[in-house]
């Protein structure tokens, strides 16, 4: 049976190759019914849709797997068909705190339904790597080591002052750029309330600009699917 769902604007068409086989694609949660469909048509048919709290499996009759992970689980399922609870899961995840940090700069704000709904964009000048050795060398690391601390203490401040007024209301936090600067950034004990949210990370965006906080607001509730081929045999 045809799986049913609200088509929306604008896919989300991200593949790559995925680690040990296959590839992963992004879908956003209204283009999946028909994604599955026509996983379906190509695969033989389905023999298998299962579900847990973070992921589908739905398994076609040659034997290739699509695993269709969960935007910021856990997913309730109950008495729902898996595909129809993951749909169910993405229209109920509210607002969302978006963190971005790159290269000094930082993109902060909050999302919903794919939108923006309030943020704040900064640039920090943050000095580039030197070839120069000794003395020189330790000067410049030690100035660039200051202008990034300086840069990560602005991306708190920031955001500190866009998502603490609305933090009872965050139901899910994603977060994208460089790891070790989204690790000090959340470090900050203001932002201890973003602690225990789920949490979803994208490290392949560019610097920080509007533009690409409100890419990473659609992208953010996209499903990431896992295609893999079935053994040989299979099917």
């Amino acid at each position: 049976m045809p799986v049913r769902g609200l088509d929306r604007r604008a896919p989300v068409s991200t593949v790559r190759q995925a680690a040990g086989g296959g590839r992963v694609v992004e879908v956003e949660p209204g283009r999946v019914p028909g994604w599955v469909n026509r996983f379906a048509v190509r695969n033989g048919g389905i023999t298998a849709v299962t579900g847990s709290l973070s992921a589908v499996t739905v398994t076609g009759g040659d034997g290739t797997v699509a695993t269709l992970a969960v935007p910021f689980p856990p997913m309730r399922i109950g008495d729902a068909e898996p595909v129809q609870a993951l749909l169910e899961h993405t229209r109920a995840i509210g607002p969302t705190a978006a963190i971005l940090i790159r290269a000094g700069a930082h993109s902060i704000g909050v999302c919903r339904d794919g939108a923006v709904l309030d943020s704040s964009t900064d640039t920090r000048y943050v000095q580039s790597r030197t070839a120069a050795g000794g003395w020189s060398q330790q000067r410049y690391a030690r100035r660039r080591g200051n202008q990034r601390r300086d840069a990560h203490r602005a991306a708190a401040d920031t955001a500190q002052r866009v998502l603490a007024p609305v933090a009872e209301s965050l139901r899910a936090l994603v977060v994208g750029g460089e790891p070790g600067a989204i690790r000090e950034v959340l470090a900050d004990p203001r932002l201890s309330f973003l602690a225990e949210l789920p949490r979803r990370v994208f490290g392949d965006i560019p610097e920080p600009r509007r533009a690409v906080l409100d890419a990473i607001a659609t992208r953010c509730l996209a499903v990431q699917i896992t295609v893999r081929p079935g053994a040989p045999g299979t099917g």
